[in-house]
């Protein structure tokens, strides 16, 4: 039976529309703009004012410039090699770890668990990290970006709370039959909980691929080891110091589209990836926060 509709209500339905719309534009643009700025010639860029809606005056001059440095094409690998190794790591790490806290019959439960809590509030600092490093012989190695960061307690809580939701007949049938824990976990839990993996996948991933403090730090005097972020962060002060000394008007204006050419290269990437995990990620994080 069709139930007719009110004005009011077919009036609402419009407003909710419209203003959806208008709050789904409002979030797009800005990467519109910056997609447009970096496809524009630079001096027809710096005189248009108002609404940025096609590239203005079209041209690849800033992706030409950009691309004539090699270190992009290593940057891509080395951040690739990092954030698939260091993701792959994340995801192994914390899964053992919540599988352990997430056992009701575990002994010093609770103590583990507030010791791991402490360190969301408390850290050792960046020198003593940076000694730290130096001292395991980590230094000017990938490894230091991966190791000290495998485990984040907040991902850890929500894959705990995860794996809290699966029934435990589940688990002590798979004991019956024989399982050992690795195999109740890898064969289990994990394949019940991918819609939290995948959101953690995400999560740990774009960490990877958008940190440049890091390996500032500890891959000094290793520039073949940069991975893209650093290596887009010095071309950009590279660029802003060569344009202030020449103070050349053409090198300045081309600058300005860099920048946004350099916020393309390093987002795109992202941006193909996330759809692919974009249906698990409401389902992940509601599952994660159930129970606490």
């Amino acid at each position: 039976m069709h139930i007719k509709e009110s004005r009011s209500r077919k009036a609402f339905m419009v407003f909710d529309y419209v203003l959806m719309v208008a709050i789904t534009l409002i979030c797009i643009y800005p990467f519109l703009y910056v997609v447009f700025a970096s496809f524009s010639d630079p001096a027809e860029l710096m005189k248009f004012n108002g609404a940025l809606l096609s590239p203005r005056g079209f041209t690849l001059a800033g992706y030409q410039e950009v691309f004539k440095k090699k270190d992009i094409i290593s940057g891509y690998s080395n951040t690739i090699l990092i954030t698939v190794t260091g993701t792959v790591i994340n995801i192994v790490m914390t899964a053992l770890g919540a599988y352990f806290l997430s056992r009701r019959d575990v002994v010093l439960k609770v103590p583990v668990m507030i010791f791991i809590m402490i360190t969301m509030y408390i850290s050792g600092g960046m020198i003593p990290s940076y000694l730290n490093i130096r001292s395991l012989g980590l230094y000017q190695s990938y490894w230091a970006l991966i190791l000290p960061g495998a485990v984040s307690t907040m991902n850890l809580i929500i894959m705990r709370t995860a794996f809290q939701s699966i029934p435990e007949s589940l688990e002590e049938a798979a004991i019956l039959d024989g399982a050992s824990h690795m195999t109740i976990l890898f064969r289990i839990i994990l394949p019940l909980s991918k819609a939290t993996v995948a959101v953690l996948v995400l999560y740990y991933a774009l960490g990877h691929w958008n940190d440049w403090f890091g390996p500032m730090i500890y891959l000094q005097g290793t520039p073949e080891k940069y991975p893209l972020q650093l290596i887009l962060r010095n071309m950009l002060i590279d660029n802003q110091n060569i344009n202030s000394a020449s103070g050349g008007t053409d090198q300045f204006l081309l600058f300005e589209v860099i920048k946004y050419v350099v916020i393309v290269i390093s987002t795109v990437p992202m941006l193909i990836f996330y759809p692919f995990v974009q249906k698990y990620f409401e389902k992940g994080v509601m599952i994660g926060g159930v129970k606490g």
